[in-house]
């Protein structure tokens, strides 16, 4: 019998009680009150002050009895049992709220003209001049803000014409095949990223999740149990990463509905180190991996990312991860309050998805992306605006040079 089935078995006969310095674990071969081993979280991993423990410097039996004391706290999500009743709340400052709100349509007009000034226009090879890119750009995200159709908004782009901030109204056709442009996908997520710029002193933990978006596309199969063909609809996948305290997105990935979250964690993190000192992470389990662990501690942040049921002590692996499981067993409650901030990224989702809608219009792939990315794009300075009201801060958006 090995230490781990030995520590399961002590869990099972004995009492172990929790104290402000540890666990105190009574001893299996002498019994009595007065026998009784200490288990301390010590720097990154636990430490009990038997002699086994000691002489082996590895986890003896009253460790792992803890670890499964520490688990019967801990549901299936990772999570400590919540009291019934207990609603948590946040407070808003309603002065800013209204006046974000009342005046939000003027303000974002003017940062979309300063904004889209960033977009370079492409050189002119042959063939019919077109309209100036960041007029293309301001248009296709002005729509997007909208909800309106193409037709139904040409009166907003002839409203900016009026207030001297483009100087063309293009034919609504016109804006439907931008949209269709890969060369123009990134160019929306560059936006993205400098939209996020006047709030880099503000944020320092960061949360991501992925979200789906419903499209007009649908996929069929053939089912051979009925013997007929079926049909599913597709639709398109956000990851970001957010802040948590603005709900500011300050990088993005747009993949097929049935993309794995993992994969795309390190392409967010870089991104967002590039612009913003990032000090926390916070993910759901989806993302819990030995490389995205360590790729978050080796950007001087901490992952807050839960670990799965199956995973247990002896089988991590050195680093961020085997540190983070020891925080996550030992300093759960703490652990815990890192980690919930992860709900603000879901929070992004909703505001996006109540004001912008969670299904995309345009018919081809491209153009699906590319409005997806206008959506993230308006969120942005949607949020911008909020925050200069109510943190004073100045809209202004800043490029960094390469």
């Amino acid at each position: 019998m090995n230490r781990e089935e030995r520590g399961r078995l002590l869990y099972n006969t004995v009492k172990i009680v929790k104290t402000s310095t540890g666990w105190k674990v009574p001893s299996q071969t002498r019994g009595g009150s007065g026998d009784r081993y200490t288990v301390r979280f010590n720097g990154h991993k636990p430490k009990c002050n038997c002699p086994d423990c000691y002489m082996r410097k590895k986890k003896c039996k009253h460790i792992y009895a803890v670890e499964f004391y520490i688990k019967q706290e801990i549901n299936k999500e990772g999570r400590l049992k919540q009291t019934k009743g207990i609603r948590v709340t946040y407070g808003q400052k309603w002065n800013a709220y209204d006046k974000s709100q009342t005046n939000e349509k003027l303000v974002f007009m003017k940062l979309l003209k300063d904004l889209t000034t960033f977009v370079e226009q492409p050189k002119y090879k042959f063939g019919r001049p077109t309209l100036p890119m960041s007029e293309m750009v301001f248009n296709s995200v002005m729509k997007i803000y909208s909800t309106f159709s193409l037709r139904r908004f040409m009166s907003d782009s002839k409203i900016a014409k009026e207030f001297g901030l483009i100087n063309f109204v293009p034919c609504y056709s016109s804006i439907g095949h931008f949209l269709q442009k890969k060369g123009l996908t990134p160019v929306l997520i560059n936006l993205i990223k400098t939209s996020a710029s006047p709030l880099k002193d503000v944020e320092t933990d960061f949360a991501c999740d992925a979200s789906g978006f419903s499209t007009s596309r649908f996929a069929r199969w053939f089912d051979t149990k009925w013997g007929k063909e079926k049909k599913y609809r597709i639709w398109l996948k956000a990851h970001i990463c957010s802040g948590v305290k603005t709900n500011i997105i300050t990088s993005v990935e747009i993949t097929e509905g049935h993309a794995n979250d993992s994969p795309q964690l390190s392409s967010l993190v870089r991104q967002t180190v590039e612009r913003f000192e990032v000090r926390e992470v916070s993910c759901d389990r989806a993302y819990s991996s030995k490389q995205n662990l360590q790729l978050i501690a080796d950007e001087g942040a901490t992952p807050f990312i839960p670990f799965k049921s199956n995973v247990k002590g002896k089988r991590t692996g050195g680093g961020a991860w085997k540190k983070m499981y020891h925080y996550f067993m030992y300093k759960h409650e703490e652990f815990l309050k890192h980690y919930h901030k992860r709900s603000n990224v879901e929070t992004c989702f909703h505001m996006i998805k109540t004001k912008f809608r969670d299904n995309l219009r345009s018919k081809t792939q491209t153009a699906q992306v590319n409005e997806l990315l206008c959506k993230i794009l308006a969120h942005n300075i949607c949020v911008v605006i909020q925050e200069v009201n109510e943190l004073g801060l100045s809209g202004e958006f800043v490029v960094e040079e390469k």
